[in-house]
Formats: C-alpha cells, structure tokens, sequence
C-alpha cells in the first residue's frame, strides 16, 4: 500500500524535500506551497483528506498548523540545527562573511551554541531569536533589524524576502540527511496509521425504512446488505468511519436517520479481522438497545465502548431541551445558552468563529471545537468563509440551527 506524504513549504523547498521523500519505495509526495507561512494551516485543511502524513519543511508552518488544529493526520517538520546550520556557515564563510557575528532565528539557542562550540567557533557576538509560539515573520524581522549589521541566518523565506535589501541574508535550506531524518520519523508513525486505518468496521443497523441507508453507506466509504432479523449491515473500515464521526465524537447519520424512523439504533465493531468486528457490533447494538429508540455505539477491543450520540434536527414541543443537547454534544448548558443569545442578537445571520470566540470569551480554537460539535450533531451548518482581512485563515461562516 502506498503511502502519500503531503510536503508544504516555501515554492523552492518544496521540490526538493519531496524528491528525498520519493527516493523511499512506495512513497509518493504532494507538493503544496505557499508565499507566506501564515497560509499553511489553511492549505492543510484543503488538503486533509488527500494525504496519510505531512511534513513541513521547517517548524514554522508545522506550529501553525499544529495551533490552528488543522492537522489531523500524522506530521513532521524538517529540523534546521546541526548540519544544516553547519552547512550555512561554510557558505557564509566562502562568502567573505564573518560567521562568529550572526543574527539567527527559530533555531534554539541551545542548538546554535552546540553546533558552533563543535566548529570550535566562538559564539559571544551571536544574537538568536528561538521560536516561539507567538513569534511571527515580523517580529523576526523586527529583532534583525534592531540589532548591528550583522549577517543574518533565517528560516523563513518572509523574513528572507523582506531584508534581502537591507542585510545580508542567508535562509537556510534543509540538508538532505535532516529530510531523512524527519521523514523516517513521520513514516514509522504514518504506516502504523494505514494500518489502524484499515481495520475493519461493521455496523449493524435496526431501522424500520431503507430511506437514506445507502447514501450514508456510500458516504462511509463502505457497502450495505440485509442481515438476519430485518437488521441491516454496513461495512467499511476504521478511516472513513473515524472522519465521519468527528475522531469517534458523534454519528451525523443517526439524526439523518431518525429524521425518517422513530427507532435507529446502530452498533459498530472496529476489529482485525471480520470475524472480531461482527462480535464487536453485535455488543455495541445490545447496548444501543438498552440507551433508546435512538442510539448509536461503537465497540472497541479491550471491553471498550464508545456511545455516539446525535440530535434529531426535530425539536420536541415547546422548543429544544437544553440539558440533553448539553449531554449530547458535550457543551455545558450555560454555553449553549450564550450560542442561542450570540444567534439572536446575529438576527440568525451567519457568524465567523471569530464573533462566537468573542462573545463565548474563549479562544478561537475552542470556538472551532464547539462548533463542530454542533455540526455534527446537526445543529450548525458552514456557510462558507470570510477573509479576515490579513494573511492568516479565512473565517468560517457558521449558521446556528440549535
């Protein structure tokens, strides 16, 4: 099975580090770039569901994916330190340039003082900017500028572009052997992935009409037949079920289903074999029984199950009871209360995850969280995007249907 790695990076990295990921028997590499870091989080997102690992070609963009909750499959990031620091000042050496006076970002300076006390390089007039979360091009840039002339070494192709003119810069390119290095690492986690992937997973599904069964069939990737007693069977494997759960969060079909039925219940098994998965789901639809007339349970090995609950798009008379969408999609009942206050004043306009992290007074990664809860239990609804105005991702639209 094949193995496709998604490498982002600058436009002249990008080549390069996915011609490293090649040279590795069933291997392929897609090659994304970007113009500035701060459109990675996004190009990964684009991309999700196209690759089983990423690796940047540099920590930068890997941080900014990695805050911005984009990644979801394995990844990596070329590391710059050792010989590719060592290798950068060979060339500034052959380029008349005076390597113990340096200004060097997003390395550490514990890894800039090793790699020049091992070159028997003195490192006193050496000025370093380590990385850190809330560090951005410009204040890379900022902290180059302030200080004396020195020759600067960086790892962004921003902050390389924006002095050029001023200094004399040197963006470092990764070493073939730190390419191997990291994507080695990536791979031993990405193969496990394909693999755990691959599990099998049956479903065994108790609905009075067929309505709509194919069609979430197809959406799981899998395929559907009759089973013994009028239940119904659904088989595909662990990735596809993984994504359409929200990571084994919720089950969206559950609500599209009882939109139909007044009975749904759903019992999936995730096994190594077809044999392991079956026993699993017949467990997992036993317990579905005893939660309802609408629920849904995924069982794992190791006695480990997993109840998938999802609201009916329906509400019960008198409007929706906020206790059991609370329970349901893990939100507490004072928040879903600030949602319904945060629709209303909206005048039930779409909102970016940008206002329900403002008026919810929390960040806007657990703004993300929230909302795709309630998207999967179909209680919200993307309507699309907003430039936020500057280079980083575009807002999502959001319409509230609690």
């Amino acid at each position: 099975m094949g193995i496709v790695i998604g490498v982002v990076g600058p436009h002249d990295l990008v080549d390069d580090v996915a011609a490293v990921c090649e040279e590795q028997p069933g291997v392929s590499a897609l090659r994304l770039d970007y113009d500035h870091e701060s459109q990675a989080p996004a190009i990964v997102e684009a991309h999700a569901g196209a690759v089983e690992g990423w690796l940047f070609t540099g920590i930068v963009p890997y941080m900014l994916s990695r805050d911005a909750e984009s990644l979801d499959r394995p990844a990596a990031f070329v590391d710059y330190s050792g010989a590719t620091l060592l290798n950068a000042l060979v060339r500034l050496q052959h380029q008349g340039q005076d390597v113990t006076r340096l200004s060097i970002d997003t390395l550490s300076a514990a890894a800039v003082h090793t790699t020049f006390t091992e070159a028997g390089l003195p490192t006193d007039e050496l000025r370093t900017l380590p990385y850190r979360p809330e560090m951005t091009s410009k204040k890379a840039i900022a902290f180059h500028r302030k200080g004396p002339a020195h020759p600067v070494i960086t790892c962004l192709s921003s902050v390389h572009e924006a002095l050029r003119d001023q200094l004399h810069v040197l963006r470092l390119v990764p070493s073939v052997h730190s390419v191997r290095v990291a994507l080695r690492q990536l791979l031993l986690t990405a193969e496990g992935q394909v693999q755990e992937d691959a599990q099998i997973a049956l479903g065994l599904i108790e609905v009075a009409g067929e309505e709509g069964l194919l069609r979430e069939a197809t959406a799981l990737g899998g395929t559907l037949a009759a089973f013994r007693g009028g239940t119904h069977l659904l088989v595909t494997t662990r990735g596809p079920l993984y994504d359409a759960t929200g990571g084994f969060t919720g089950l969206p079909m559950l609500a599209r289903l009882a939109g139909h039925n007044d009975v749904v219940r759903v019992g999936f098994g995730l096994g190594r074999s077809a044999a392991e998965a079956e026993s699993l789901a017949r467990r997992a639809l036993a317990r579905a029984r005893r939660i309802g007339d609408v629920a849904a349970v995924l069982s794992l090995r190791a006695d480990t199950d997993i109840v998938l609950e999802s609201v009916t798009a329906t509400p019960p008379p008198g409007g929706q009871n906020l206790s059991v969408i609370a329970r349901r999609v893990g939100l507490s009942v004072p928040t879903l209360e600030k949602l319904l206050e945060a629709r209303a004043a909206a005048g039930d306009e779409p909102l970016t995850t940008r206002e329900i992290a403002d008026r919810l007074a929390v960040q806007q990664r657990t703004a993300r969280r929230m909302l795709h809860r309630l998207e999967l239990a179909g209680l919200a609804e993307r309507t699309g995007s907003l430039t936020s105005g500057s280079s980083g991702r575009p807002l999502t639209l959001y319409r509230l249907t609690l």
